[in-house]
């Protein structure tokens, strides 16, 4: 099985240099590639000086996460691609457990490992964790991780499951499902496109599996922290868009319910001084309603055929009820 693991790059040389050794360290069963997105820094001068076997594809502009993918994997072939964040440790026997998963099951589309935090490794990281769900109203959450509450790694999730969406900080997927699914929606530009790709995954009847074995370490929010309003404006609009895009039955009654919810978060950002991300949320519904047509498009060409959650609102369960671990719910 060819592997070919793939690390989107804006600007960010000092990524490379941090984490890029750890990749090319333990991964001596693959081939790597750097996708550059339009940088402007001198990445691409000191990958061809400092690592001349690592293969780079220059895209011809900043597409963000969706279309710099969407991109650069036109050029490579390999029966599994790895989408690697820039900012993400690797670990010695990462590959072989992902390799054994994918073997064991034809079906299995899409696989992501344990994603622990690079700054304190006894924690889940909060960008995937140990495998995404998501509730009724389109509100994901992970096992490890639900909003802002961490869970530390205790060997609770050493075990290989099927997840409804795996993290783009570290997703691997056979290629030949990527092409057949066009690959991300590039509407997305970054942030969720990931959860879109896995629904439309799951609506074609593949599966997803998180293998435990695996680990790596993220740092997150090297690009975007989740202090930037940019980052809350992409996180509501997107995940409306996934929501409008691939939720099975009534779609009115989910979005309905989820703009009050939304709204409510606004107000809360509202009370916290946090204007910034009101706002944020504003602009988010006012692109998602200018994007409707588009979507709604596109919700006719999927087949919303899986029943795709579990709780029905991970919101009341985590702020009224108090469950603030995977395994309360």
């Amino acid at each position: 099985m060819q592997f070919a693991i793939v690390i989107l790059n804006w600007n960010g040389k000092k990524l490379l240099e941090q984490f890029l050794p750890s990749v090319i360290e333990f991964s001596e069963e693959a081939d790597i590639y750097i996708a550059d997105n339009a940088s402007t820094d001198d990445s691409i001068t000191y990958l061809k000086t400092t690592f001349p076997a690592v293969k780079i594809i220059q895209n011809k502009e900043n597409g963000g996460y969706a279309k710099g993918y969407n991109d650069a994997l036109k050029y490579i072939k390999a029966d599994v691609f790895c989408l690697l964040n820039s900012d993400v440790e690797v670990t010695k026997g990462w590959l072989p457990p992902i390799e054994a998963t994918f073997k064991r099951d034809a079906n299995t589309a899409i696989i992501q490992p344990k994603i622990l935090d690079f700054k304190n490794k006894a924690y889940f990281e909060y960008a995937g964790a140990a495998g995404g769900f998501i509730d009724k109203y389109g509100y994901p959450y992970c096992r490890g991780r639900i909003f802002d509450t961490i869970e530390k790694d205790l060997g609770q999730y050493n075990d290989t499951c099927e997840i409804f969406w795996a993290s783009g900080a570290c997703l691997f997927i056979r290629s030949h499902v990527f092409h057949e699914l066009n690959g991300f929606d590039e509407c997305f530009f970054a942030h969720m496109e990931e959860i879109d790709l896995c629904w439309r995954a799951k609506n074609s009847d593949y599966s997803i599996k998180y293998a435990g074995q695996s680990t790596v370490h993220h740092v997150g929010g090297a690009t975007l922290n989740n202090t930037n309003p940019k980052k809350t404006y992409l996180n509501f609009r997107n995940s409306l868009y996934t929501l409008t895009k691939n939720a099975k039955g009534n779609l009115f009654s989910k979005i309905f319910v989820r703009l009050i919810l939304d709204g409510i978060a606004g107000v809360k950002y509202l009370i916290n001084f946090k204007f910034k991300h009101t706002l944020a949320i504003l602009k988010a519904h006012a692109s998602f309603y200018c994007h409707l047509k588009y979507l709604l498009k596109q919700r006719k060409l999927t087949k919303n055929k899986v029943e795709y959650y579990q709780r029905t609102s991970i919101v009341l369960d985590y702020f009224l009820n108090k469950k603030d671990n995977y395994k309360s719910l």
